[in-house]
């Protein structure tokens, strides 16, 4: 048996490779990641008299060149959860050494204690891996979107205060919304103030017209009224119309990619065997169903509930000794940040619609009724869920014939 172990960076791994008795067969070397690099790699592990396994970390995007180039070149590859290797220590040493070729002797010896339980690299499918990689794409824009959302108001409580209030319709599938469209052409308060409420009426009816509107004579008045009433910070001027107008078209042209990668993740999600399952669930709609999926991923890469709840960084962290039994356990928060934030927007969409026959819904409340802290009830709640996503998606796969679980780790899933 060999055990290579690999520590991962930009562009470039450093490579050792340890055999049954731990003696070191191939000294840490540096290895490109570029074709020659892995083609080499490989000719050199495939002349190896003996079972080969490549362990590494799976921290980023880094890590997934390397092991695709190993995978397909035959050999058994483990990406492990970055914490199993960090709390590793061999021997009874008390001394700290952190160098690129500790680690990857490090990760190699880490192989040969656990070669058995090693869980085992399985490459996602395209459509899982684009629906992921969109997914963080989604994100980032839609952090973006808030940020310039934001912006645009703090402007607006210069020249028109209180213009983003006038309307709560709901984002087109283009991404445009009633109040910033309104904003674009009146962008400030003396545009609508300053002119005779017939004057106003007219126009605003055009430019319901013009952008796809309803038009309400009544909601015209009203606005021009509030319109009236209101005290501008700056006076109406052509830097302040640039300002508020460049801010409109840098939020459109964001939220309308976010809209359109929102409806990119649906179309892919809905090509995967547990699309309608998923979206059966209650508080899980078109939106949230494909970043659900995105983050959970190939469930039978899971052993049972725990590694979901634990991939989930959900689970309670244990810290009894002795006499010392602890009241409150807090969640581990280990696991993926993008898929608890997906939960928690989850559990507070069934606070929201309160569905009597929801289980979630049930255990919340309970948690609620019996006075428990709202973090710890939202978090009990996710891990509800996420036990009761895996059965269905489970008893989903078995029934297509799809459940087939590959070897995995219990504890520390790729």
């Amino acid at each position: 048996m060999f055990a290579v172990g690999v520590d991962v960076s930009n562009g470039r791994s450093m490579v050792a490779v340890l055999g049954a008795r731990r003696s070191v067969v191939v000294q840490p070397h540096e290895v490109p990641h570029t074709a020659d690099g892995f083609a080499e790699l490989a000719a050199r592990l495939h002349a190896l008299d003996g079972e080969v396994r490549i362990v590494m970390e799976h921290t980023g995007r880094y890590y997934e060149s390397f092991a695709m180039s190993m995978y397909r070149a035959g050999f058994f590859v483990s990406a492990v959860n970055p914490l199993a290797i960090k709390g590793y220590q061999e021997g009874i040493s008390v001394r700290k050494v952190k160098t690129d070729k500790a680690d990857a002797l490090k990760i190699a010896q880490f192989a040969i204690d656990k070669w058995e339980i090693l869980p085992h690299y399985t490459p996602m499918d395209t459509i899982r891996y684009d629906l992921k990689t969109l997914h963080r794409q989604f994100q980032l824009s839609s952090k973006t979107k808030t940020a310039l959302n934001n912006n645009l108001i703090a402007l607006l409580e210069q020249s028109y205060p209180g213009a983003n209030r006038y309307f709560d319709s709901p984002v087109r599938p283009d991404g445009s919304q009633k109040w910033v469209d309104f904003v674009d052409t009146f962008w400030h308060v003396d545009c609508v103030a300053r002119v005779s409420r017939k004057a106003f009426v007219e126009r605003y009816q055009k430019w319901c017209k013009r952008h796809g509107y309803n038009f309400s004579e009544a909601k015209a008045v009203e606005i021009h009224e509030d319109a009236r009433q209101r005290f501008p910070l700056v006076p109406k001027s052509d830097t302040c119309k640039l300002m508020v107008r460049e801010a409109v078209a840098q939020l459109n042209a964001v939220s309308r990619t976010v809209e359109t990668y929102r409806a990119e993740m649906d179309r892919l999600a809905s090509q995967l065997p547990e699309y309608e399952t998923v979206m059966a669930m209650t508080g899980v709609g078109k939106s949230m169903g494909p970043q659900l999926i995105a983050e959970i991923g190939d469930l039978r890469r899971f052993a049972h509930q725990k590694s979901l709840v634990g991939f989930a960084g959900t689970d309670p962290i244990k810290d009894d000794s002795g006499d010392k039994v602890s009241d409150s356990k807090p969640s581990s928060k280990r696991g993926s940040p993008y898929l608890r934030r997906t939960l928690f927007v989850i559990m507070t969409i069934l606070l929201q619609l309160q569905p009597p026959d929801d289980p979630v819904y049930q255990f919340l409340d309970k948690k609620r009724s019996e006075g428990k802290p709202y973090y710890v009830y939202m978090t009990a709640g996710m891990t509800k869920f996420l036990r009761i996503y895996y059965g269905k998606v489970r008893d989903c796969l078995k029934e297509k014939g799809l459940w087939k679980q590959p070897n995995v780790d219990e504890v520390n899933p790729v």
